[in-house]
């Protein structure tokens, strides 16, 4: 077998499966062939030269993690600016937080050039890469033009929004036809395959050549939908640890005359947490025999605090709270339990098992794990029922779960009321088929889908 390498703009210990979602999918291969694991450090530095920055190496295991410093000035362009600031808010239908400075597209593929020219001294010829990301769909396009013939696959964690939408990023064009330099191009849902088939025919002439190939300026490429999943032993081992159970028990024994609801997020405007709040409202003010009794714990992790919209949805959020506990509370009961920090992720099993409802409302979601894990940690014999919005990209997969419409406060709250009073017979039905699908389209599935659809492809 091939030497797997992995490029994503951040890295991950794959000896340590907790450290994230790409570790626990990546690392098995990774480890069996001698992988090497390639990304930006982490690191800032306030002076160096744009388009220069330091190459570091070290082992982990038979890993080899290799890692690039940036500047402050390349950091701000290609991370913040043109990542952050115009694809993460356009590929997540947000146009009117987009901010489209015309330099920060410059950074990001100077970037993408550091990248390749530090990576490909590394490669072996019969290397198999696979980039991970928005920050780096141009990379396989430098690579190419430096002599790369490698196979390169590139997977897209995020949506990928209508060609209507996609078409109002400068330079759109250029961006969509670096894609056409990788082998396979992975997407998270068929809705997003559609979205691709219906761009790159309608703005960059590609020629359809039957199901998820298609051809344009000299290159053949197959695009289609993998599902990323999690590894549910591991997520199910973790609900029987002693963190999660202890927490579990702690939680059960603190709130046992209340129905908990669960809301597990990072504070992003993408996750629809105000829109969620005011849900919630809907269900106290329109079906009064949950006041007193329902609570909703939501968890909203910080992120991109520098950049202004996340500003705005603390303040939101913290006022919607503030005024739905004040109308509402009791001295012993309050609505919202509201966290802003991060919570340990060995705890969050035995919350999700706590929780009668597990609220996953994204406005706009590639997929959203956190659906799937509540499934995990739940009880089979009296499990919780999972609310889930119809713009997350695991709507796809999993049509036992209550689907809602999240900018519909009172139908959403329709649904929480229908998801607390729901019989154990069809909350049982609803979690065996649930549990069943995130089984057979695990992680470890996504990976191998991936690989062997890649493998299969003639070499560049």
């Amino acid at each position: 077998m091939s030497r797997l390498v992995v490029v994503s703009n951040r890295l991950a210990d794959p000896r340590k499966p907790a450290a994230g979602g790409l570790a626990v999918a990546l690392g098995e291969t990774l480890n069996r062939t001698g992988g090497l694991w390639f990304g930006w450090s982490g690191t800032v530095l306030e002076g160096g030269t744009p388009g220069e920055g330091e190459l570091h190496r070290q082992q982990a295991g038979t890993v080899t993690l290799a890692t690039v410093d940036l500047c402050k000035e390349d950091h701000d362009s290609f991370y913040l600016g043109y990542s952050n600031g115009v694809l993460w808010p356009v590929f997540h239908y947000r146009l009117d937080l987009a901010h489209f400075d015309a330099g920060h597209v410059a950074g990001y593929r100077r970037v993408n050039q550091l990248f390749a020219r530090k990576l490909l001294p590394l490669l072996r010829d019969d290397d198999t890469i696979w980039v991970h990301d928005y920050h780096l769909i141009p990379l396989a396009a430098e690579l190419r033009a430096m002599g790369c013939r490698q196979k390169i696959g590139f997977f897209l964690h995020i949506p990928l929004p209508p060609q209507q939408i996609l078409a109002a990023i400068p330079q759109h064009e250029w961006l969509m036809r670096s894609l056409f330099s990788y082998d396979v191009v992975g997407l998270q849902s068929e809705t997003d395959a559609m979205h691709f088939a219906r761009y790159v025919q309608g703005e960059l002439g590609a020629q359809a050549l039957g199901e998820h190939m298609f051809r344009a300026f000299g290159n053949t490429i197959r695009a289609q939908a993998f599902p990323i999943g999690i590894d549910v032993d591991e997520f199910a081992a973790l609900t029987h640890a002693k963190d999660a159970r202890d927490t579990y028990l702690r939680m059960r024994e603190e709130y046992a005359r209340r129905r908990l609801l669960i809301g597990v997020d990072r504070l992003d405007y993408s996750k629809g947490i105000p829109h969620r709040i005011r849900a919630f409202r809907e269900l106290l003010a329109h079906y009064p025999e949950n006041r007193d009794s329902a609570t909703l714990i939501q968890i909203a992790s910080p992120t991109r605090e520098s950049v202004e919209a996340y500003n705005d949805i603390r303040q939101e959020l913290e006022g919607l709270c503030g005024a739905i506990n004040g109308d509402y509370g009791e001295l012993d009961w309050m609505p919202i339990r509201y966290i802003h920090r991060v919570v340990a992720r060995k705890r969050i099993p035995g919350i999700c098992r706590a929780a009668a409802v597990g609220l996953v409302t994204p406005l706009r979601d590639g997929m959203n794990l956190v659906a799937k894990e509540y499934v995990a940690a739940q009880d089979p014999a009296d499990p919780g029922v999972l609310v889930l919005s119809r713009f997350a990209g695991a709507a796809e997969q999993m049509r036992e779960a209550l689907l809602v419409n999240p900018y519909d406060a009172h139908g959403t709250a329709e649904v929480i009321q229908r998801a607390l009073r729901m019989p154990l017979e069809e909350r049982r039905e609803r979690h065996q088929k649930l549990l069943q699908g995130i089984r057979e389209q695990d992680v470890h599935w996504w990976r191998k889908s991936f690989l062997d659809a890649l493998a299969q492809m003639p070499r560049p």
